[in-house]
């Protein structure tokens, strides 16, 4: 088991990875949700269990190769998330450059993603939490994962707390996957050379699906 005290040693600092979302039945499988789901795509591809609550989250850690893991799934609500998000960064003792959010993204076509080291909120209100409670530090990693934007004049409150119809399941999905080696690679190579690669595939398939219906 991974302590508090081993990523306090000699030993790599590990990486703290946040999904954000809401918990309950509800949301499940929700656009909103998709950061809640790129942790559990992960963790069942690195074999973590997902098992334990620790500080207002689901809570797993484990390795991918020599490099010590937190994955976390914040259960205070979306508009909360810097609660959780916060207090496990104080409490593993992080800088901000070890830490990485997921979160949904109505900028980016529905199954792209980009992976940036840093940004604003973008009016993401699971992203203004975790800022606040970063005192307002921006300087912290986001793989953003695209849901596309509402159709016609839909309410976006509606719209991210819809479930996806079958095609775009089928593109989030495979965006999933997509992430895990994303992700898999950056701990491997760094954030730098790891967001140069995956970013410059992500832009091509962004093209791609440019010319395919919604």
């Amino acid at each position: 088991m991974i302590t508090r005290r081993c990523f306090c040693s000699s030993a790599p600092r590990p990486w703290l990875f946040v999904g954000l979302g809401n918990p309950g039945d509800k949301y499940k499988g929700t656009r909103h949700n998709v950061g809640f789901e790129m942790i559990d795509a992960f963790a069942k591809a690195q074999g973590i269990e997902m098992n334990t609550l620790n500080c207002k989250a689901i809570f797993g850690q484990g390795f991918v190769g020599d490099a010590p893991l937190l994955l976390a799934k914040p259960q205070t609500y979306m508009n909360l998330s810097g609660e959780s998000s916060g207090a496990l960064a104080a409490y593993y003792k992080l800088p901000l450059n070890r830490v990485i959010v997921f979160h949904d993204d109505m900028d980016l076509p529905c199954g792209v993603l980009r992976l940036q080291d840093k940004g604003g909120h973008g009016s993401h209100n699971g992203l203004k939490s975790v800022i606040y409670h970063f005192r307002g530090n921006r300087e912290f990693a986001r793989l953003r994962i695209g849901i596309g934007k509402p159709p016609g004049q839909m309410d976006p409150k509606a719209f991210l707390l819809q479930k996806f119809n079958a095609s775009a399941r089928e593109r989030i999905d495979t965006a999933l996957q997509e992430g895990v080696e994303g992700l898999k690679l950056l701990l491997l190579k760094g954030l730098t050379e790891s967001a140069r690669r995956f970013n410059t595939e992500q832009k091509y398939k962004h093209i791609r699906l440019q010319t395919v219906p919604t």
